[in-house]
């Protein structure tokens, strides 16, 4: 009987013979990381959440979040709006449908922006300081937000722009469906100050959009990029996925050409995630499944024909992205997120994880994740339960874990890497007095990486720095070894 190992190696060595062999197969397919191959197998790691480790409660986590808004710097603020017009087959997080006739949908819009609004001024009464902490960012995700209607977007950057502490150099992205962004759409985004959008683009071959369950084609994410451009907004973010159900290495090739002719501001990378986060706990997953999650849809899908590109197939496409993006002058910071030469890294993800920032990000809606220094939190994902508690007057936290002195050190690195920046130990030492990166426990962890070709230790500059190896895999290492 084959094992799983030998499965997984299987897959890591099928590749499309007309793309290059990645570089990272060589240190995927070496026995002593083999754990490292477990984990980008089922690759669990999703958006980036940092998990507690001991247990704590919602009023701890208040309490945490207050103490760090005392004293920090600008911080990412964000408002999730659920509402969708329809579930894509990879989607697990928590979803709203909005559909049906205009009066019917507009009710349901309408009321999570009500519950919305709600729950934020829970958080203001909760934590004093929250009402006066700077933000550096404000982002309104999704679910998608574009699809609500002109009061209700109007209404929701209002109140937010009033009572939070926005100032001149607050920044306001706006994320959505590329069908949703009409013309009328965008200018009255830009009229109420938007200056950034971020769009689910996922791929821009019509075939394997259709099979993700996407209702939108690749001639209207075209439309959408080069119809903000002329808009004025000042960044595009788009969306790629990569690993998606019949998705080939020239698909993904043509997605970066489409993305570089038309100039695109930003690119997000994401590898197909099909692993619950409900499990590990490093993203939020809703109360239904993706229906890709499903081992039987995934079985009867390859009986009927299709098929899922392998491991080394996944790893030629990501190379492919990172390398064609880098040599087209993006940089990527953090992890799989490029943006145009001389634009800085997404300014919403520097606060929460450059080395010198690390500050709170605060999330209001189902399903938000919530962090500071010590402690996390993700708010309720059942849209019954949330309603209830936040109509009750409360802040719907559905859970939340605090992090014990030596995780937040943990934690702290574990972010500075994902970066893909050098990790400085004068920064280190400042923010944790008596502890270095060329000490234990950290000096045994990082020279394992080095005698493995992930990091470099550079204690005459007092830098630990990833290879592009090292860079590759940041997620599998930070999970699994630190």
């Amino acid at each position: 009987m084959t094992s799983a190992y030998e499965e997984a190696i299987g897959s890591l060595h099928a590749l499309d013979p007309a793309w290059p062999r990645p570089a990272v197969l060589d240190v995927l397919e070496a026995p002593e990381n083999r754990h490292l191959l477990d984990f980008v197998r089922e690759d669990p790691f999703g958006a980036h959440v940092f998990p507690g480790n001991v247990p704590g409660t919602p009023a701890d986590f208040l309490r945490d979040l207050d103490a760090q808004l005392a004293s920090c710097g600008p911080i990412h603020l964000w408002s999730y709006i659920p509402t969708c017009a329809y579930r894509c087959r990879f989607c697990q997080y928590p979803v709203v449908l909005v559909k049906g006739n205009p009066e019917v949908a507009y009710d349901k819009a309408k009321r999570w922006v009500d519950l919305n609004i709600r729950e934020a001024r829970s958080w203001l009464d909760a934590v004093p300081n929250l009402r006066d902490a700077e933000v550096g960012e404000f982002n309104v995700f999704g679910g998608t937000p574009s699809l609500l209607p002109e009061p209700e977007i109007r209404r929701l950057l209002d109140f937010y722009r009033t009572h939070f502490g926005f100032t001149a150099g607050t920044t306001i992205r706006f994320e959505g469906d590329p069908s949703t962004f009409t013309p009328a759409k965008l200018e009255l985004l830009r009229e109420l100050g938007c200056t950034k959008l971020s769009s689910g683009v996922q791929s821009f071959d019509d075939h394997v959009l259709r099979l993700c369950g996407r209702e939108h084609t690749a001639a209207m994410c075209v439309d959408f990029v080069r119809n903000a451009q002329r808009a004025g907004f000042e960044w595009i973010s788009v969306d790629l996925m990569y690993g998606l159900l019949d998705q080939s290495v020239g698909s993904v090739r043509r997605d970066l050409d489409l993305v570089l002719e038309n100039e695109v501001t930003a690119v997000v990378c994401t590898k197909l995630h099909l692993a619950s986060y409900r499990d590990t706990r490093t993203g939020v997953t809703g109360e239904k499944p993706a229906a890709w999650q499903l081992p039987s849809y995934r079985d009867k899908l390859v009986r009927d024909g299709h098929r899922w590109p392998a491991l080394g197939e996944q790893y030629q496409m990501r190379e492919l992205l990172t390398e064609g993006l880098r040599a087209a002058g993006y940089t990527e910071h953090p992890t799989m997120y490029f943006a145009r030469a001389g634009l800085g890294p997404e300014k919403w993800k520097a606060i929460m994880v450059d080395q010198d920032k690390q500050e709170p990000e605060v999330a209001i809606g189902l399903g938000g994740s919530s962090s500071c220094r010590a402690s996390e939190a993700i708010t309720d994902v059942d849209p019954k339960r949330y309603a209830g508690t936040v109509e009750a007057g409360r802040i719907p936290l559905g859970s939340a874990t605090r992090f014990t002195p030596d995780a937040q050190e943990a934690r702290a690195v574990k972010m500075a890497l994902t970066t893909l920046r050098p990790v400085r130990d004068a920064l280190h030492a400042a923010r944790f007095p008596g502890r270095s990166l060329f000490a234990e426990p950290w000096l045994g962890k990082f020279r394992s990486l080095a005698a493995r070709g992930l990091v470099r230790l550079r204690p005459e500059a007092g830098v630990i720095e990833l290879t592009p190896a090292g860079e590759v895999l940041v997620e599998a290492i930070i999970t699994t070894e630190l």
